[in-house]
């Protein structure tokens, strides 16, 4: 069996899954309401604003550490059988800390203070978000890395 990483960045498909977790990460910030999916949003226009094409470099930047992470929800999904976005949803908490994990070092680390605040603000509700977008990386997952027949 394959590891999520080694499919995932494969030069053939690399672009498009980068496409299509950006198309994803905008979805799920449109969808997003209230007091708390105002400054998502505003943060996301901020982040945007930065440098045109600056998201797609990030999940380009994040895709090989994020495959990683992802790879052990992966297996056991192979494993296991059934339906990836279930398998995944009932493990959303420790995806969801796999994943923020990464971004929660990198902002440790940036140099990019405006990034860094942004970040910074919206974290509290970070694995709340990221939980709530299980479903999707799962669906994402899926497109890209089908089950082998």
């Amino acid at each position: 069996m394959a590891d999520l990483k080694s499919i995932l960045t494969d030069s053939s498909r690399r672009q498009t899954v980068v496409r299509d977790a950006e198309q994803l990460l905008d979805r799920e910030v449109e969808a997003k309401s209230g007091l708390s999916g105002l400054a998502i949003k505003g943060a996301f226009k901020l982040v945007k604003g930065i440098r045109p094409g600056l998201i797609p470099d990030v999940v380009d930047g994040l895709l090989d550490d994020f495959a990683a992470r992802l790879d052990p929800f992966y297996q056991a999904h192979l494993t296991k059988g059934g339906d990836i976005v279930a398998n995944f949803s009932a493990q959303r908490s420790q995806i969801a800390d796999a994943l923020l994990g990464i971004t929660d070092d990198r902002a440790r680390h940036t140099r990019h203070q405006n990034l860094k605040k942004a970040y910074e603000g919206l974290r509290p509700k970070g694995k709340e978000n990221v939980e709530a977008a299980v479903p999707g990386i799962a669906r994402l997952v899926e497109k890209h890395a089908p089950r082998p027949a």
